[in-house]
């Protein structure tokens, strides 16, 4: 088949890819890279006018005619690029907002997609109407959203989950929903809320290419190393403050036991090959399932503290440790990697289960024809 992958975030897109030209099909990714991640694609558009005096303008032109020129720029580009765009089997978007621009301009990029090509899908992965709205009523225990019920931060720096329930986001919702074949849920964070919509289709775990994720059983000669990479724009929304007072108190407590390696906004590339070295990496907190960076650490043998609720050890069944949840307190967190300090032998056991679970369930070959199947039944 040939098959269009539409936006990229953390690397999903690049697996599903590998492993769907591994069964033998044409794929192609158009997206603008995830902002300074700068994952590869095969169409890049560009986010222009984001820096410096260029932003400055683009602020002012939006608050005086209310057009966004980033918007503007993208859609130029994309239709620049319209005839390699057109004739694909199967058009899998990665979000309801794949693109990351205006909901005027996305209705306008996947009406053309939809026009001239054969299926469209969902993938519900990342922020979107359903999943916010889940959050924002309170449904789960806890979500993204405690930050913004707790007051921790402007509510501004909310606006791009908020964005999603407001009426031209449920507008372009509305309209996806009316175009598309189905949905699929990329974890449980985003199945949860969609369990009993007539569109979905299931969850197919995200894809790890673990050919490229090389295992390294971990041991513990000296000290403990433990890994914290922050997006400082998602502090609060990754829970990156339960981890700081959580690793300030162990730090406190064990100093000759752990070494602490924090690194803020690097790209890709230099944030892998800097948890390389790690036993423990503190990946996320308010999740019930694992995020993607959480997976390429724990394919790598990692310890990872992210999330892993007691609904994802039902859902697939496990019956061992695969990875740390990590919740909203920042002593429990402490107390979990306390244990681990002075039990270190765990560290290799946990490490050992991790990439086996990996490579049972998200195995980018095994996710890729989970992808295939559910295209195909419609």
């Amino acid at each position: 088949m040939k098959i269009l992958l539409v936006g990229e975030y953390s690397r999903l897109h690049n697996s599903l890819k590998e492993g769907l030209i591994e069964l033998g099909h044409q794929v192609t990714i158009i997206a603008t890279g995830d902002h300074f991640k700068n994952y590869p694609v095969d169409i890049k558009l560009n986010r222009k006018f984001n820096n410096g005096f260029a932003k400055k303008v683009k602020v002012f032109i939006y608050k005086l005619v209310k057009i966004d020129i980033t918007s503007v720029s993208i859609k130029n580009q994309f239709f620049k690029q319209q005839e390699r765009l057109k004739g694909f089997d199967i058009v899998h978007l990665i979000n309801e907002s794949p693109i990351g621009v205006t909901p005027k301009h996305e209705i306008t990029f996947i009406s053309f997609l939809k026009k001239h090509n054969k299926k469209l899908f969902l993938l519900s992965c990342g922020a979107d109407y359903i999943s916010v709205k889940h959050s924002f009523d309170k449904k789960p225990s806890y979500s993204i959203l405690e930050p913004y019920f707790k007051n921790k931060t402007s509510p501004k720096s909310f606006d791009s989950i908020l964005k999603y329930l407001k009426p031209d986001f449920k507008t372009l919702h509305d309209f996806v929903y009316k175009h598309i074949k189905g949905v699929i849920a990329s974890d449980l964070d985003y199945h949860l809320p969609l369990k009993d919509h007539p569109n979905y289709l299931g969850l197919v775990a995200n894809p790890i290419n673990t050919d490229l994720l090389k295992f390294k059983k971990l041991h513990v000669d000296q000290k403990i190393k433990i890994f914290h990479g922050i997006n400082r724009v998602n502090y609060y929304k990754k829970g990156s403050d339960y981890f700081e007072e959580a690793l300030a108190i162990i730090n406190t407590k064990y100093p000759d036991k752990v070494e602490i390696m924090m690194v803020e906004n690097l790209p890709y590339q230099e944030y892998i090959k800097t948890y390389n070295e790690a036993h423990i990496v503190l990946d996320q907190v308010l999740a019930y399932d694992q995020g993607y960076n959480a997976l390429e650490a724990m394919a790598k043998g990692k310890v990872v503290f992210t999330g892993a609720e007691k609904e994802f050890y039902q859902y697939y069944g496990l019956d061992k440790i695969v990875a740390i949840n990590a919740l909203p307190d920042a002593l429990k967190i402490a107390d979990a990697l306390e244990e681990l300090i002075l039990n270190p032998s765990q560290i290799a056991v946990i490490g050992e289960n991790a990439r086996a679970f990996i490579e049972k369930e998200h195995h980018y070959i095994r996710s890729a024809e989970k992808y295939i199947d559910k295209w195909r039944s419609t």
